[in-house]
C-alpha cells in the first residue's frame, strides 16, 4: 500500500494505518527534526506532537497529498516554530532577570523591594488569561505546548498572550528597566 492509501485510510479513522504511518515514519521525523535542532529530547518531543496531530487533524488533510509530503512539511514547520518559541522565551527570560537585578549602591535594598512591589503590582494589572499563561510559563515552568493543553488553548494563542503579556510588563516596569 502507498502512502497517499495509507493516509486516505488514516483520514477515514483505520487505526492500524495510523500505526502503519507511525512505525514507517516516526524514525525519520525524528532524524530531521534533531537536524534542525540539535536536541534529541526535543527532536523527539516535535515528532510526537507531529504524530498526535496527524491523528488529530486526519479528517482535515487534503486526500491529494502523500504522508511523507505532509509529515515532512509538518515536522519542518514544527521544528521552526519550536526554534522560534527558544528563541522568545530566552528573551524573555533574560528580560525578566533584569527586572530582578538590583540597581547598585547604598539604596539596594530599598530599590530592591520597590523593583519587587512594582513587579508583583505589574503582574496583578494584566489582563487574567494574560496572567494565567505568564505564570503558568514563568512561575510553573510550563511550556506553551503544555500550557495550550492545559487550558484548551492553542499554542499560537498561548504565544500570543505571552507576547501581550511581556509587552505590557516592559511598558510598566520601564523605569526600572
Amino acid at each position: 500500500m502507498n502512502d497517499s492509501e495509507l493516509l486516505k485510510r488514516v483520514q477515514a479513522g483505520d487505526e492500524a494505518a495510523y500505526d502503519a504511518v507511525f512505525r514507517t515514519w516516526y524514525p525519520a521525523l525524528v532524524r530531521v527534526a534533531h537536524a534542525l535542532l540539535h536536541d534529541a529530547d526535543a527532536a523527539e518531543e516535535v515528532a510526537q506532537d507531529v504524530m498526535v496531530e496527524l491523528w488529530r487533524r486526519r479528517h482535515v488533510i487534503g486526500t491529494d497529498v502523500s504522508a511523507r509530503a505532509y509529515l515532512l512539511r509538518a515536522i519542518r514547520n514544527r521544528s521552526l516554530n519550536h526554534l522560534r518559541h527558544l528563541k522568545v522565551r530566552r528573551q524573555s527570560e533574560s528580560d525578566v532577570e533584569a527586572l530582578y537585578e538590583a540597581p547598585e549602591g547604598a539604596d539596594q535594598p530599598i530599590a530592591a523591594e520597590e523593583l519587587e512591589s512594582a513587579v508583583r503590582v505589574a503582574l496583578r494589572e494584566l489582563p487574567p488569561r494574560c496572567r494565567e499563561v505568564f505564570e503558568l510559563s514563568r512561575t510553573h515552568g510550563l511550556r506553551y505546548s503544555e500550557i495550550a493543553e492545559a487550558l484548551g488553548i492553542s499554542q499560537k494563542t498561548v504565544e500570543a498572550q505571552m507576547g501581550k503579556a511581556l509587552k505590557i510588563l516592559r511598558q510598566r516596569l520601564a523605569p526600572w528597566l
